[in-house]
């Protein structure tokens, strides 16, 4: 059996920079026409010249992985409470970024540039309304008195909800959802609300990081919930509903700092993606919903045209193989494991 669809946008990627960029950056631009990048470096890009540099130094890792590619990474800012608001609208309206990103302060890896209170930036959020410049977020709160399975439920109700009471014209992308409540917030809205889902947080569920003994390769933020969420996520994947696109979050470690003492969240998942979700589409009886997941709703959200390539999978008769750790110096990165067996393969 075998499918074809419209070449895929990943609207949630991280590259990182120097050696794992170099690394990665192949893998990660494989099969996507395009993807929305993660500016959560250090230090971040918070300006128009950073995000130009960032993207030249993509640009070169991906060529010399891949001569052939065409892939286009798009550009972030990352907001802080020094944030000028011209300098975003400016590199709005010159097309060197396309959305700007929201960190609570704490959240996820190196986000401590984020923001502590959203008042603090409402002047940047404001000019981005007057502007239609869209805001992604990582939707967590950070205080210590929030349970962490929580975080997105509370983020909802004390820092979303309000902020769209404030400035319903301003346009967000709630990425990663991870949660039924974050699924059915942005079902419920009528205008100026999306979401991205993650490839791993379709696939497994907190018992598989935990039950057995702890999986670090698993770990990841916002971290995997009950199987009722996931199935919630499933749904609205498979629902084609033009609110909720593919953001895989791909997100690389080395192998070490995952299985550290303190090991870092992130699932390296952008190579294996597309025959992951295959699978769960399949799954769902519902593959001809994969192309508009996948190709279609994010570049309509974004105001962009699909991908003129295609795709095309095939279902094999035999389980694929488990991508192959990359080499990151003397250590490696370890792609994602569905933990279950995959017959699908991108062709």
């Amino acid at each position: 059996m075998q499918i074809t669809l419209r070449q895929p946008d990943d609207w949630h990627l991280h590259l990182r920079d120097g050696d794992m960029l170099n690394a990665v950056a192949g893998v990660s631009a494989r099969h996507f026409g395009r993807a929305l990048i993660m500016p959560n470096l250090v230090p971040p890009v918070v300006t128009g010249s950073d995000a130009i540099a960032y993207k030249q130094r993509i640009q070169a890792a991906v060529s010399s992985a891949s001569p052939a590619s065409r892939f286009q990474p798009l550009m972030t800012l990352y907001l802080t409470e020094q944030t000028d608001p011209q300098e975003v609208v400016a590199a709005a309206a010159n097309g060197t970024i396309l959305a700007v990103k929201l960190y609570p302060a704490g959240a996820t890896t190196n986000s401590a540039s984020g923001v502590t209170d959203v008042a603090r930036v409402m002047p940047v959020l404001e000019a981005m309304a007057k502007h239609n410049i869209v805001l992604c977020v990582h939707g967590e709160v950070t205080t210590s008195d929030v349970d962490i399975f929580d975080r997105e439920a509370r983020f909802i109700e004390t820092v979303l909800a309000p902020l769209r009471e404030t400035l319903p014209e301003l346009r967000i992308v709630m990425e990663h959802v991870t949660t039924r409540d974050g699924v059915d917030y942005v079902a419920a809205s009528d205008s100026n609300m999306a979401a991205t889902l993650t490839t791993h947080h379709l696939m497994i569920n907190r018992n598989h990081m935990l039950v057995g003994g702890i999986k670090p390769h698993y770990y990841c933020l916002p971290i995997a919930k009950r199987e009722e969420h996931r199935q919630a996520l499933v749904k609205a994947a498979c629902s084609g509903d033009p609110r909720f696109f593919l953001g895989t979050d791909s997100a690389p470690h080395t192998r070490s700092t995952k299985e550290s003492d303190c090991g870092c969240a992130g699932v390296f998942n952008a190579g294996n993606t597309m025959a992951c979700l295959a699978t769960v589409f399949e799954d769902a009886r519902a593959l001809d919903k994969l192309e508009a997941f996948a190709s279609l709703n994010g570049p309509a959200w974004y105001g962009l045209a699909p991908n003129e390539q295609t795709m095309t999978l095939e279902k094999l008769d035999t389980p694929c193989a488990h991508p192959e750790p990359i080499t990151v110096g003397e250590d490696c990165v370890m792609p994602f494991d569905p933990a279950r067996e995959i017959y699908w393969q991108v062709l």
